[in-house]
């Protein structure tokens, strides 16, 4: 039952503790099993660019595509600086040559519009919502370049399905989808140029970026040239052909051999979880004890307002009470007693972003913690409350 009186037993501290407290939306929990003498096989001391390194990294390739299904003559490489950097190396390497739409509804998107119309100049039209919404899909114009986030990470919202994208369309479509790969169901037929990085659904160690190309994002790579100078991590292509190394583990710079065996070990795992169903569906009932708890208790609620669109790994929470005189502060509070607890690390709302809670439920978080953290949610606030009034 919930405890909607903060005078009665709301005060008393739930029993039941998170086995792991860390709920942080990036980076991410490790997989359940992890532990670090089972990166001991990690070729440290060695070239990346050694057989050893490179049978490394292409590992890391091969695993990627065959967790995710991506289509075999789809590229996957593995660039620097993490997502930002496969976002960024995208945009400044195809866009130019059509006009581009941006889509914006959270703060990394925002982002990314920054570059297209104050760094790139772009001929862009520019469609944002606000926190907790998403722009209107069925009015974008994929014959024109688009570039979106699928999961907003700030905001707890994502794209439902990739049906406003047509199949046969003139533009490219570039994705930012770091909080969704792994998660949700990815439409590849839709996606040009995918990225994320592997400290999100997959909790590994954070530097690394992924970049996933269509067959049309290489024959825009190969037959444009940009306008602007490329910085050389930027660079796909030589002499008006695509880089085919980078696509088969000769990165653009030197990667962490350690941080490879990191994503090595999170590959086997999801594998063994039924791969992208599986993550699929340990996400799936991380975010539904969420919308349970919500749904019986009115004093809270879920950033995204269309349950459609409601993210299933970053869930974003405000509270709802009128009666709070700084929300900013309340929900820190909250934040800061549930960690000093040690029962939920950084789950205060992104900076930028409503204040409130961000609950990470990718596949690598355990049902059970999720489970266990939500009466400790309910006992901050009451406590909270209680020594405010």
């Amino acid at each position: 039952m919930a405890i909607d009186d903060p005078a009665r037993d709301g005060l008393r501290a739930p029993e039941i503790r998170p086995v792991n407290p860390r709920f942080s939306s990036g980076p991410c929990a490790k997989p359940p099993a992890f532990t670090l003498d089972k990166l001991s096989g990690a070729p440290l001391g060695r070239s990346h660019r050694a057989p050893i390194g490179k049978e490394r990294l292409k590992a890391a390739i091969d695993g990627t595509r065959a967790v995710l299904d991506i289509p075999h003559d789809y590229r996957i490489g593995i660039v620097p600086a993490s997502d930002t950097g496969a976002v960024e190396m995208a945009m400044w390497s195809l866009l130019g040559p059509r006009k581009v739409e941006m889509l914006a509804w959270e703060s990394f998107g925002t982002g990314w519009v920054t570059d297209a119309v104050k760094q790139l100049k772009l001929d862009a039209e520019v469609k944002i919502a606000d926190y907790g919404e998403i722009v209107d899909l069925g009015g974008v114009d994929t014959d024109n370049d688009v570039v979106f986030t699928w999961n907003g990470t700030t905001s707890g919202v994502r794209v439902p399905d990739g049906d406003w994208i047509k199949p046969k369309r003139a533009g490219l479509t570039i994705c930012d989808a770091t909080s969704a790969a792994f998660a949700q169901d990815l439409p590849w037929d839709r996606l040009d140029v995918t990225t994320f990085s592997w400290q999100k659904v997959l909790g590994g160690e954070a530097a690394h970026g992924m970049i996933v190309l269509s067959p049309r994002a290489v024959e825009r790579l190969e037959s444009y040239t940009p306008p602007w100078p490329l910085p050389k991590i930027f660079r796909l292509t030589k002499g008006g052909k695509l880089i085919e190394g980078i696509f088969e583990g000769e990165t653009i710079n030197t990667p962490s051999m350690l941080a490879v065996e990191d994503y090595l070990l999170a590959l086997d795992w999801a594998q063994s979880v039924g791969s992208l169903p599986g993550m699929i569906e340990r996400a799936d009932a991380n975010a539904g004890i969420i919308a349970d708890f919500i749904a019986d208790h009115e004093w809270i609620a879920n950033l995204a307002k269309d349950p459609a669109t409601r993210s299933n790994t970053s869930v974003c929470l405000q509270f709802t009470d009128a009666s709070i005189a700084d929300g900013a502060g309340f929900a820190k509070a909250v934040a800061k007693r549930l960690e000093a607890e040690r029962v939920a690390y950084d789950i205060g709302a992104y900076r930028d972003a409503p204040p409130g809670l961000r609950i990470w439920c990718g596949g690598t978080v355990e049902t059970s913690d999720i489970q266990a953290l939500m009466p400790w949610i309910e006992w901050a606030y009451h406590t909270e409350r209680a020594a405010q009034s």
